[in-house]
């Protein structure tokens, strides 16, 4: 529940119902004698207790993931990412790999680790470094950012949308895998949330149906197209931090060379 962002998310991962996500947290809470979750606010979120407890649970279940895939096989590399791999880091995987003589598999996985704090991937490529996850991570480098509208938008005919216009603007706001929040503008002048979603489909759709207005790096303007969406060049905006990731216990055998070879060809 907590990776998702929701209950709703949760049971969608798990292939249940709502309500069974729901009943398990509560006999879960109950066996404990410990809330795990503050149910008081618009959002759920973990009390403290709950926090120290998801991030022991956290950490032994990607240490028992690892010891199983190593004891398995440590033949092939996993490299997660939550959504639009960028080319050149595709290319140099695929050739680092061939070079290794290794099998190469990319994984989708929309939680803000993308995989790693469950030993699901290697390594990851993150836009946004994870609270609490025990994770090694090197800066490769920064994407810019455009605006996302609806087509019946009036910014959509617009050439250039400065970054502070944007916050009279209600936001579209990816709480699991996004690279924007109101943090980001000046406290007093920051656009209000309209609708939060758990990954970038979900995203797409709502911005599509004009229920707000998004930000997303360049690279979306690319790669992912909507007949009714339109993407608006930003002048003024925080860059999006690009990063490689690993695990900073139990590492893939190759972890040391692939940084090596990380730092030479982007940093």
């Amino acid at each position: 529940m907590v990776d998702a962002g929701s209950f709703t998310g949760a049971a969608q991962q798990l292939q249940v119902t709502q309500p069974t996500v729901s009943r398990a947290v509560q006999r879960l809470e109950a066996a404990l004698n410990v809330r795990l979750l503050d149910r008081s606010t618009r959002h759920l979120s973990l009390t403290p207790e709950g926090r120290a407890f998801h991030t022991d649970l956290r950490e032994a279940y990607a240490q028992l993931d690892q010891a199983i895939d190593r004891l398995q096989s440590s033949s092939s590399l996993r490299v997660g990412f939550c959504w639009l791999m960028p080319e050149q880091f595709s290319r140099f995987i695929r050739r680092f790999t061939e070079e290794a003589g290794i099998d190469c598999e990319f994984l989708r996985d929309d939680t803000t680790a993308a995989g790693l704090h469950r030993g699901h991937t290697d390594v990851a490529l993150l836009r946004g470094i994870p609270e609490g996850v025990p994770l090694t991570t090197i800066p490769l480098w920064q994407e810019r950012r455009v605006a996302a509208v609806s087509r019946s938008s009036p910014l959509a005919r617009r050439e250039h949308v400065d970054w502070a216009e944007l916050a009279d603007w209600p936001l579209v706001m990816n709480t699991v895998s996004g690279t924007t929040s109101p943090e980001l503008w000046p406290a007093g002048h920051r656009p209000r949330t309209s609708v939060t979603c758990s990954n970038f489909d979900e995203w797409l759709e709502a911005v599509a149906a004009d229920q707000g207005m998004g930000t997303v790096p360049e690279l979306a303007s690319r790669r992912t197209s909507h007949p009714s969406v339109v993407y608006v060049p930003l002048r003024d905006a925080p860059t999006v931090q690009v990063s490689l990731a690993l695990p900073e216990r139990s590492a893939h055998p190759l972890a040391e060379p692939l940084v090596a070879a990380v730092m030479r060809e982007f940093c």
